[in-house]
């Protein structure tokens, strides 16, 4: 993969990361019902939905390193070599 790739990955899964915390609370908070299994329903939900986000912020991390180990790929006409681009 291309170090572009990669960046933009690993801010992808960053962003959605974050954006699965405050989803789970969201959840949690506007499913809230005084009937007790849809209570317990949105607990669960936002706990699902929680869990997504350190998967996600593992996966910014280790996009973030493949990045900055990245190799030009074998075949790739020379243009598109992130060498070649600043200059």
């Amino acid at each position: 993969m291309s170090p572009q790739i990669c960046r933009f990955l690993s801010n992808l899964c960053f962003q959605l990361g974050v954006l699965s915390i405050g989803a789970s609370i969201a959840i949690w908070w506007f499913k809230l019902d005084s009937d007790p299994e849809a209570k317990a329903h949105a607990e669960r939900f936002g706990i699902f939905v929680g869990l997504w986000a350190p998967t996600l912020l593992i996966m910014s991390n280790r996009f973030d390193r493949f990045a900055d180990k990245a190799q030009p790929v074998p075949g790739l006409r020379p243009e598109h070599h992130e060498e070649n681009r600043n200059e």
